[in-house]
């Protein structure tokens, strides 16, 4: 009975590992419209992507994201996680090529600073992850310089803005809370002419949304959680790396406690679950890797 008991355990293990392995290479398309700015502009299509954890073999991921040019994106915000691997710049810069003609903007994470190590999956019920010593420096630099050298707005504890079908979208970013390097900008105005204001960081900590609400964004997008990556079927997350309560682990909801559908004030926040995962942990269970399309229309 013991041995029959065991057998079974480890075939429902290996079963869970299948699945986890498939769905994370079960790339989507999330949509949702946002209705912040004002009456009669034009509707902007603004992509979303975050956490890509890219090494430079990730051959179907890079396709798959270039692919992507073809929904007639207006716009691009990146909210970090790019990489994976210290040779893994390149890739990046080519997964996002199609679109670095485009008005983008972009934030890192830890992940784009720091190599991953292997790691117990269960210290994740503990808390959030924290840096470790022996975590190798990755060539951010790099990162940074082909980005900005396309145009793109480095948002890491600045601001700034982009203009994409007659729309300013004001801009103020942070660079990672879920490892101190945030530093809210100054207040400032608004930029003259803007339609809305935006917030972006790559961990969605909520004392890092309570500023970005108070300094007037209407959106806020992040990533980082990669959705709890690990999800129960029909519940959700259990964990998401961060302070964030996990019914907001991904997906589109209000700030603080204002529903997307109320038509109330307050910010809408986007939390992105992200195309990739560590290397040391390439699955997803009830989780499937996204990359989203947010319309922003006029609201109501």
């Amino acid at each position: 009975m013991a041995r029959r008991v065991v057998a079974g355990l480890a075939a429902v293990a290996a079963a869970g590992v299948a699945w986890g392995l498939a769905e994370a290479r079960a790339f989507t398309v999330r949509r949702h419209e946002v209705p912040i700015l004002p009456p009669g502009s034009r509707p902007v299509r603004l992509l979303h992507l975050s956490d890509l954890h890219l090494t430079p073999g990730q051959r179907r991921k890079v396709a798959w994201v270039r692919a992507l040019a073809s929904e007639q994106i207006d716009a691009v915000v990146t909210t970090g996680d790019n990489l994976a691997h210290p040779d893994a710049v390149p890739t990046a810069l080519e997964a996002l090529e199609p679109f670095l003609g485009l008005p983008g903007a972009f934030v890192f994470g830890s992940n784009d600073y720091h190599g991953p190590l292997p790691k117990n999956p269960l210290d994740y019920f503990g808390g959030p992850s924290r840096l470790r010593p022996k975590q190798a420096e990755l060539p951010t630099e790099d990162l940074r310089a082909g980005l900005v050298a396309q145009g793109w707005v480095d948002l890491n504890n600045a601001r700034g803005s982009i203009a994409a079908v007659g729309s300013v979208l004001d801009l103020v970013g942070v660079d990672d809370p879920h490892i101190g390097r945030d530093r809210m900008p100054e207040p400032a105005p608004e930029v003259d002419g803007a339609s809305a204001r935006i917030g972006v960081a790559h961990a969605p900590y909520r004392r890092v949304l309570d500023q970005m609400a108070a300094d007037g964004a209407s959106l806020i997008l992040a990533g980082h959680t990669h959705g709890g990556q690990v999800c129960v079927p029909f519940y959700g997350a259990l964990v998401t790396n961060c302070d964030l309560d996990t019914s907001r682990a991904s997906g589109l909801h209000g700030w603080p406690g204002v529903r997307p559908d109320s038509g109330g004030k307050g910010a809408y926040v986007h939390v992105s679950a992200g195309l990739g995962t560590s290397p040391y942990a390439p699955y997803r269970i009830a989780c499937r890797p996204e990359a989203t399309i947010l319309t922003l229309v006029p609201g109501v």
